[in-house]
């Protein structure tokens, strides 16, 4: 069995949320789930209740608030209230408070940056911290898909999240890695107070993983398969402690847990990251 860190978190995004998949994720000695208000529908809460209430104690549990239904479909939201009342919602449906809440995709909202932008993105995690505070969750993060429209909005007048959850992987570009690690560093986080999300860049199907071999940012790369190679390496770009991954098969991740035992060369993720820098250079020039 691995120790918590790195550590595998198993995200429900687009997932059928089938029994299963947990029972198999707790085999595995994964003990991590990662949800949101707006999966599946908008019912991901309610159905992980009715499938596998008895097994969420055995689960730390995270969860997302930021998209509420719309008339055309999701539509995303910083308004205090709603954000209050989704955590309180999500807590009732789930039959208990969740562990982390995090702000979903903050820069949905906050495209520019100017000094309302700021004063949302204050109000916004003013109330998860009054969550916490008032025992509706144990902690609260923000989920950047995109963390670089944060970077002028961050001083000590936001309140600092708990953990802060990023895209990470060999398919991120050098734009998005570099705002990560400055988020990170403007927030004051570290180790295990960054998670990674979306390792593949959304599957381990599509050509690109045919094309290239991830195992040469291993140093014993021979023992691994390119998918758990591309895994191993995504807690590297940027660094992370914990990676949210999502499937629905638990023999994949089972996969993905053995890919933890590989030892990344970091030398040559900090040569690719030069290479991804003069690439974005490049196409600036």
């Amino acid at each position: 069995m691995r120790g918590a860190d790195p550590r595998v978190v198993l995200g429900l995004h687009r997932s059928r949320h089938e029994r299963r998949l947990l029972t198999g994720a707790l085999d595995l000695g994964v003990t991590a789930l990662d949800t949101s208000s707006n999966y599946l529908g908008f019912r991901s809460h309610k159905v992980l209740a009715r499938r596998a209430g008895d097994l969420l104690p055995r689960f730390t549990v995270s969860t997302k608030v930021g998209y509420f239904p719309g008339p055309d479909g999701a539509e995303h939201s910083l308004n205090p209230a709603r954000l209050r009342a989704a955590v309180e919602q999500a807590a009732e449906d789930l039959g208990r408070e969740p562990d982390l809440v995090f702000l979903h995709n903050p820069e949905h909202s906050l495209r520019e940056a100017a000094r309302h932008h700021q004063d949302a993105l204050v109000q916004a995690c003013a109330t998860l911290d009054e969550a916490v505070e008032q025992g509706l969750c144990v902690a609260w993060g923000v989920a950047s898909w995109d963390p670089s429209p944060l970077l002028s909005l961050i001083d000590t007048t936001v309140p600092k999240p708990a953990v802060l959850m990023v895209r990470v992987g060999l398919l991120v570009g050098a734009r998005v890695l570099d705002a990560a690690d400055a988020v990170t560093e403007a927030w004051g986080l570290e180790g295990g107070e960054v998670w990674g999300m979306c390792p593949f860049g959304g599957s381990t199907s599509t050509h690109v993983w045919d094309r290239i071999d991830p195992r040469v940012f291993l140093r014993d790369g021979s023992r691994h398969s390119r998918v758990q190679a591309a895994f191993r390496t995504a807690y590297h770009l940027p660094r992370v402690g914990s990676v949210a991954v999502g499937t629905d098969e638990p023999a994949h991740l089972g996969e993905l847990v053995r890919a933890l035992e590989g030892e990344v060369e970091e030398r040559t993720v900090g040569e690719y990251r030069s290479l991804l820098r003069d690439r974005l250079h490049a196409q600036r020039a």
